[in-house]
């Protein structure tokens, strides 16, 4: 059941992923990759910097609890 699974995903998805390697290839002739690539870190950097603060807080909080 589990490769009938793979198998069907793995066909629905190499049209995808052809057309991505194609997006890619126009991205990069056109330069703006930089762009997506620069907009991709900006958002992760965001969400380590969320779950760095998110960390603290609960940490001051249990440490407040069990105080």
């Amino acid at each position: 059941m589990i490769q009938k699974t793979l198998y069907i995903l793995l066909i629905i998805m190499t049209p995808v992923l052809l057309m991505a390697h194609e997006s890619a290839d126009f991205l990069r002739s056109t330069g703006k990759i930089y762009s997506v690539v620069l907009a991709v870190v900006l958002i992760f950097l965001g969400i380590v910097f969320y779950l760095v603060r998110l960390d603290r807080k609960i940490s001051r909080l249990e440490k407040e609890m069990l105080d």
